[in-house]
């Protein structure tokens, strides 16, 4: 598979509109789900669990790990470990006293005393305070491990998925209060088209009704001919409503747009 580390230059339309639907998924049980479909689109993956990990950083130890959410193949699955036996995982010493997000690569191992170590596994890694949001992804110990150009790949794409996993995990601790929000609200506007308003609101960004559908419509997948057409405008005037958006939003590209998105 020939991949390069810039995402910016290799994905189109298509990948934006799956990017969409993986934020307005954030919360929602299918999150993983989509987030496999995704990236298994660009590097052979069979699994993807998402997780978050509470420290003792003073004692060095596993104070709780949370599933946030699994999906692909599960089958020949090891039982789940107790906090013991976490506290030896391969993956503590290095997220102990990491303060940047980090990729960890780990190669299959036939006599792993842990879940999942019998698979090569690629596991991106952020922090907040004593938490670590972790996702991981893994491929069959039958095929080759992670490229270096895959590994580029999905180090570059961690800068999206990582603040996106974090949200993810925020909304889950949040979720009994979610309840309270009037149901004719929910149904009023997409989620992606709430989540791009707030985002919007937090920055306290004002952005004209054109600029909006502009940025919306490529955040959902659609092209500039696609969203001149639906506008009733020429290419150039999307163009110049896009650099307008982009220039009040600080970002560049629709690569910047998704990456703002998230709060990357």
């Amino acid at each position: 598979m020939s991949l390069t580390p810039s995402i910016g230059d290799t994905c189109g339309p298509h990948f934006y509109a799956e990017m969409g639907e993986l934020i307005s998924n954030s919360g929602d049980e299918h999150f993983a789900a989509t987030m496999l479909q995704l990236v298994g689109k660009w590097v052979p993956i069979h699994l993807v669990d998402l997780s978050e990990w509470t420290l003792d950083e003073l004692r060095d130890r596993v104070l709780d790990i949370k599933l946030l959410g699994s999906a692909g193949v599960k089958k020949d699955l090891s039982v789940p470990q107790t906090l013991h036996a976490l506290n030896d995982h391969p993956l503590l010493q290095q997220m102990l006293h990491m303060q940047d997000p980090l990729l960890i690569q780990m190669n299959a191992k036939a006599n792993s005393a842990h879940p999942r170590g019998t698979s090569h596994q690629c596991n991106l890694v952020s922090r907040q305070g004593n938490r670590r949001c972790v996702i991981s992804f893994y491929r069959p110990p039958t095929q080759q491990g992670f490229s270096l150009a895959e590994l580029s790949f999905l180090k570059c794409l961690s800068d999206t998925l990582l603040p996106l996993m974090e949200r993810h995990a925020q909304s889950l601790r949040q979720a009994p209060h979610a309840e309270t929000e009037p149901a004719h609200t929910l149904l009023e506007q997409s989620q992606l088209q709430r989540e791009f308003y707030k985002r919007l609101s937090l920055s306290d960004i004002t952005l004209s009704a054109r600029e909006q559908e502009v940025c919306l419509g490529l955040l959902t997948g659609g092209t500039v001919p696609q969203i001149a057409e639906k506008l009733s405008v020429k290419n150039s005037s999307i163009e110049t409503y896009l650099k307008r958006a982009a220039a009040k939003l600080g970002v560049s590209g629709r690569h910047g747009l998704a990456k703002w998105m998230v709060g990357a």
